[in-house]
């Protein structure tokens, strides 16, 4: 894994590029990233990793041994979300006190984005699974319902992971292979491709995608 950040999801617009085309970006707000730790493989963690810290706490809504840590490492305003991110050599490692923002991120660049996507609720088959419905015509009494879900016959039971009506988002999800459109370090944005999931004021990781090669130094 590589160096990522942490951000908040402020909503979707759209932008032109140099050849007018109208594209619809999602804007994440990455400003006040921070370092709070350093791990290296060579030392007692036995990895190598960094923890990014995202949004400012009060003190006094965060636990003693919480605050240890922060004030431990030098981070004089505590953290209210932290994320660890494994690198490959200690070569990689960021200075312990650096401040990171979406300069860490270029234009054309493809990144992942993971998220908690929006809860629906209790849905149906058709739309948690869009299953395709059952017929409608006249007569017929069943249209939205999933149908025959086993069979008397042996083994005369229901197989796990049946698709059935139930509490639908409210999941992690990646989001993997957007681009990048604009990074702007002077208003602590990126401007990526497409949707991302979440809602609006949702937090947000973003990492360099894992299936697109990195841009070239």
């Amino acid at each position: 894994m590589a160096l990522g950040l942490i951000g908040k999801k402020l909503g979707m617009t759209k932008v032109y590029t140099d050849k007018g085309v109208a594209v619809s970006v999602t804007v994440v707000d990455v400003s006040g990233n921070t370092v709070i730790q350093v791990k290296q493989s060579a030392g007692k963690d036995g990895y190598t990793a960094v923890q990014v810290g995202y949004g400012d706490q009060k003190e006094f809504r965060v636990t003693k041994p919480a605050m240890g840590h922060f004030t431990k490492h030098g981070v004089s305003t505590p953290k209210r979300h932290i994320k660890e991110f494994r690198l490959a050599s200690d070569d990689q490692l960021p200075a312990a006190d650096a401040k990171l923002d979406a300069s860490l991120f270029s234009a054309g660049q493809w990144v992942d984005v993971i998220g908690t996507t929006k809860g629906k609720g209790f849905q149906g088959v058709m739309k948690r699974w869009n299953f395709s419905g059952q017929p409608a015509t006249h007569g017929h009494m069943m249209h939205r319902r999933p149908g025959s879900i086993g069979c008397r016959l042996t083994p005369g039971l229901v197989w796990k992971n049946q698709k059935m009506p139930g509490h639908d988002g409210c999941e992690r999800v990646t989001t993997q292979n957007l681009k990048v459109i604009q990074s702007r370090p002077e208003d602590g944005i990126l401007l990526i491709s497409g949707a991302v999931p979440g809602n609006k004021g949702s937090i947000v990781v973003v990492r360099p995608a894992k299936k697109k090669p990195a841009p070239a130094k």
